[in-house]
Formats: C-alpha cells, structure tokens, sequence
C-alpha cells in the first residue's frame, strides 16, 4: 500500500480529499491532505528506538502542546500516522528566529513553564550528555565509518557536560530547528514533538541560538529575554558549552541516521559534515572566550 493509499484510508476525512507531498522532514514524511473540512498535515513516523523515538509518546506531547495552547490540534493519529490541523502558517528560517529573539523566548519560557501540567505517562528525560553517550554505544556497534572519532567526541561530551550550571527541570522541546517553531501573522506555534521531554532550559536555549546561527551579542540578548534579566557568567559558560553540545548530538544524530534511516532527498554523510564543521567553529570560539573546562 503506497502512503497516499494509506491517507485514503483514513477514516477522519470529510468528502474527497487532495493529497500534496510537504517537503523538508528529514526522518518523517509529511503531506498536506485537503478535504471539505479545510487543510490538515499527515506526519508518517515509525520508532526510532537508535533515535531514542517513540510515536506514541510523541502523539502524547503533541497533544498535550495543543491542550497548552503551543501546537496545532491532533485531528487523528494511529500506529505510524498523525494527522494534525494545518496552520498555514510561515515556517522559520535561522534569519526570523534572529529577528523575533523575544518572541520566541517567550514562547520558550512559556512552554516549559506550562507544559509539565499537560504531559502525561512515564516521565521521559532528554539529558543530551546520555544522548550522546549511548550514540556513541550505537555507532561503535553498527561500524560507523565515524569510529576513530568517538573517543574524541565522547571526552569533549564530558568537558561540555561539566561547564553546566544547575538549573530548574522544566519541559523541553529539545528540536529547535527554525523550521519548528511556525508564525501566523499573530502568534507563534511550536511543531514536531519528537524529542519533547524533561530537561533543563539550557538545551533549548542553546539549540534555538546555535540552529539560528545568533552571534554572541544576539545569544546575550536572547538569553536576557528568556530570564528576564542580563545572564551571569555562568550561565553565559554554560550555553556557550551547550551550543557546542548540540551541534555534537547533531552531528551524531547524523551519523546514526547514516546507518539506519534512508528518507528521500537527505544525503546524511553531507549533513554529518556540515554540523561537524559548525561545531568545530562553536567550539573555537566557546574555548577562546572559556578555557577548557578541567575534570
């Protein structure tokens, strides 16, 4: 059965329905399906268990992001399908984010502050530093050509880890991509769920900024809108090193999907070497202004 026979089959349409690839996922498949109750977009997704993914939970969070007013409406999802409310909305690229800097920390703050009361089940933890570790297990396992490097990789985890400062569990979105977060002229919506779970602020504060390519003084002033006051030194550290942190879980998201994921159109390897050069730059410029954080 194709993927549009499979979207003809669902059972949540209204009349006829008009079926049009949505490109850019680089996991999933996307469509937008028209019928005579408006524009939806069915999202095809299995587990990922390498990608530590699991669409029932993420079914979950995308419904409870609705519920808590961050995400378009769950109109129907089953086993590998969901199909959610098409906002029609602008996708972001790295240059909006930089233009709405308070804008979309607001919609950060807002969401991990309130999401916590709406998420339900198990409580599922996205500690980067573990990601990248168990990467690390999965790409020695499955012969990745990136072997020789993972030693290296995995201790500069481990001095990125250690530059963190403490801060509050909230819930994070963890996927910052620019292409996640969606502006409808009034207010922005965050999509794609994937990673969503408990974290520290850090990570999406430092996703958001590295996949945006925000310079130092954009990064202070983002950092100054999601606290609501000039950050410490620390803090400042500790972003920086997160940055860094995710450019590396990037890169090693890259590296896996080499060996286990084929969607159409992505060249990974390419992908792999690009976050490689990126982190490359965010580490120089990281250990110029910081050192190296000693064990």
């Amino acid at each position: 059965m194709t993927a549009e026979d499979r979207i003809r089959a669902l059972p949540c349409w209204t009349g006829g329905i008009e079926i049009a690839p949505l490109p850019g996922g680089l996991s999933n498949a996307n469509y937008v399906v028209t019928d005579a109750a408006g524009r939806h977009v069915v999202r095809f997704g299995k587990d990922y268990p390498f990608h530590h993914v699991f669409r029932e939970r993420e079914v979950m969070t995308a419904r409870a992001a609705h519920a808590a007013g961050f995400a378009p409406a769950v109109r129907h999802a089953e086993p590998g399908i969901m199909v959610t409310e098409f906002l029609g909305a602008k996708t972001y690229l790295a240059e909006d984010v930089r233009a709405n800097l308070g804008r979309v920390a607001a919609l950060m703050r807002a969401f991990h502050r309130e999401m916590p009361t709406h998420v339900s089940g198990a409580g599922f933890m996205f500690w980067v530093f573990h990601v990248i570790r168990d990467y690390g297990r999965t790409l020695e396992e499955g012969g990745s050509r990136k072997r020789s490097d993972l030693p290296r990789l995995l201790t500069l985890a481990d001095e990125l880890e250690r530059a963190q400062k403490l801060l509050p569990i909230v819930f994070g979105h963890n996927d910052l991509l620019p292409a996640n977060i969606l502006d409808d002229g009034n207010r922005l919506w965050l999509i794609d769920f994937e990673y969503a779970g408990f974290n520290t602020a850090m990570f999406d504060l430092a996703g958001a900024a590295s996949n945006a390519g925000m310079s130092d003084e954009e990064s202070f002033a983002f950092l100054t809108a999601y606290f609501m006051k000039e950050p410490d030194e620390a803090i400042r550290r500790s972003h920086a090193a997160m940055q860094c942190a995710s450019l590396l879980r990037e890169a090693m998201w890259s590296m896996v999907s080499e060996l286990y994921l084929d969607a159409p159109g992505i060249d990974y390897v390419a992908y792999t070497e690009e976050n490689l050069a990126r982190l490359d730059t965010a580490l120089e410029n990281y250990r110029t202004k910081y050192g190296m954080q000693k064990s």
